[in-house]
C-alpha cells in the first residue's frame, strides 16, 4: 500500500491519503487519544507532536504543533497508516458517531443542506470540514474541523467563502462565525 500525503492551506496540517476508504460513515475529529478505543487513532495520537486527528471519507489529516517539522513525523505516520490496512482492516470508523441534529427548524435545515452539498465538498479537499451548530439572530455558528481549524485563511474562507455563500441563498443570515 502506497499511502500518498497532500498540503493543505495550514501548515500545521497534512492530509494523509491511504486508497482506501477511512470513514464508513461520517467525519470525525478527536484529539485525545484516552477519548477512543481506535487503535490508529491512538497510535497517531501518540506520535510526538501530533495535536488533532481528523478521519473524513478517504482522507486522515493530521494537525501538528507549530514547532515540531513535518520531517520528524511524517513517516511514523504513514507507517501506522499501513500498518492499520495491511492487518486486513477495511474502515478506521464504521460508523458515524455524531448525533445529527433532529427537530430543525426550516431556515435551519436549509443551511445544513447548503453546508453538506456546496461547503463541505470543498473543504473536505483541503483535509477539513464544517458543521452547523446553531442558527439564532440572524447568525449562523460552525464549527470548523480538520486542517480548517487553526488555519492562517480560515477566516478569510469562512467570511468571503460560506458567509456570502449563506446569505445569498438565504437572506435571513447576517453573518457566519467560527465556535
Amino acid at each position: 500500500m502506497f499511502v500518498q500525503t497532500e498540503t493543505t492551506p495550514n501548515p500545521n496540517s497534512l492530509k494523509f491519503l491511504p486508497g482506501k476508504i477511512v470513514s464508513n460513515n461520517g467525519s470525525f475529529e478527536i484529539s485525545a487519544k484516552n477519548k477512543t478505543n481506535n487503535e490508529l487513532i491512538k497510535n497517531l495520537l501518540s506520535v510526538d507532536g501530533v495535536e488533532t486527528i481528523f478521519l473524513g471519507k478517504d482522507f486522515i489529516s493530521v494537525n501538528k504543533k507549530s514547532d515540531i517539522a513535518w520531517e520528524h513525523i511524517k513517516h511514523i505516520i504513514i507507517s501506522l497508516i499501513n500498518d492499520f490496512y495491511s492487518k486486513g482492516k477495511e474502515f478506521v470508523i464504521e460508523k458515524d458517531i455524531f448525533e445529527k441534529p433532529e427537530n430543525l427548524e426550516t431556515i435551519e435545515k436549509k443551511i445544513v443542506k447548503l453546508l453538506d452539498e456546496k461547503i463541505r465538498p470543498a473543504v473536505a479537499k483541503d483535509g477539513g470540514d464544517i458543521r452547523f451548530k446553531e442558527f439564532k439572530d440572524g447568525v449562523v455558528k460552525v464549527q470548523l474541523q480538520g486542517s480548517c481549524s487553526g488555519c492562517p485563511s480560515s477566516k478569510m474562507t469562512l467570511k468571503q467563502g460560506v458567509q456570502n455563500l449563506l446569505c445569498h441563498y438565504i437572506p435571513e443570515i447576517k453573518s457566519v462565525e467560527a465556535v
